[in-house]
């Protein structure tokens, strides 16, 4: 047996690894949720719902509000995704485009930004917020996550920007248009790889972010996913079943926006790799 076939034959193998430990949990998750409580407790364990139920997704959307703060989630990572892509596409442009002073030392400065510990802002921030008088609003959570979020969105299109050609742009110019019709017309639309990259992250970090949400939030009324998660437990017991419910519940956006977008995704993330 030749060399090349161990080798692809080992790569394959890790493949196989990686993916079962990915799968792994979310399965288990799966399983926990519609089983019922006693039977989670069994020796030894069932590894398929025997008989299923449903009971633990009816307690989910009857209890804690939990619809309503999967709605919030909804509402803030949209909105967050939506915001930081309206601010950063021009301005990662700008840089991608125009010869400015300083141009990397404003990069790192960006990436030192998003990489900042999030613990050292929630306590001025939440100063501002509350002399604002947003506590407990959901616009307490957009603003800091469209500022967390900014640096990460501009970096990932400066650097996508960088990969189109100028010619692009001096042809719309010919046409007709002003610079800012050729960035909305002609580089915006060849730019939707690097844009649904971007926004499938920021959407993905707004929605599982869970410091600011529980500094900012107290009311039920006013949580998102990740901070009713947390407080599903009870005094004197952790509700299993109904913690993996939810956990499934709070899953299912994220994937199926990944399944719906992961060739653009790949796009995105790839792109300028041979450049």
């Amino acid at each position: 047996m030749s060399t090349r076939v161990l080798t692809r034959g080992g790569t394959w193998v890790l493949r196989a690894l990686v993916v079962l430990a990915c799968l792994i949990p979310l399965y288990w998750i799966a399983n926990v949720s519609f089983s019922h409580p006693s039977a989670l407790y069994k020796t030894p364990l069932d590894y398929f719902p025997t008989p299923p139920t449903t009971d633990n997704f009816k307690a989910v959307f009857e209890a804690n509000q939990f619809p309503g703060n999967v709605g919030n989630s909804l509402v803030v990572a949209a909105l967050t995704t939506l915001l930081t892509l309206v601010l950063g596409s021009p301005a990662a442009y700008a840089l991608s485009r125009l010869r400015v002073r300083w141009r990397n030392a404003i990069m790192a400065l960006f990436l030192g930004i998003a990489i900042f510990p999030a613990i050292g802002m929630v306590g001025p921030l939440y100063v501002a917020m509350a002399r604002l008088g947003l506590i407990n609003r959901l616009p307490a959570l957009v603003i800091p996550y469209t500022l967390l979020t900014l640096p990460l969105a501009v970096w990932i299109l400066t650097q996508f920007f960088a990969t189109l050609p100028d010619s692009l742009e001096d042809a719309a110019l010919i046409d007709g248009c002003t610079p800012f019709q050729a960035f909305l017309r002609v580089i915006i639309p060849l730019s939707a790889p690097g844009l649904f990259t971007s926004a499938i992250l920021i959407f993905i970090w707004a929605w599982n972010e869970f410091l600011f949400a529980l500094i900012m939030t107290s009311t039920p009324e006013s949580r998102t996913v990740p901070v009713a998660l947390a407080l599903f437990a009870g005094l004197h017991e952790l509700p299993w079943g109904t913690i993996a419910a939810a956990t499934v519940v709070s899953v299912l956006p994220v994937l199926v926006l990944v399944i719906l977008f992961q060739r653009k995704i790949v796009e995105g993330l790839t792109s300028g790799v041979e450049k």
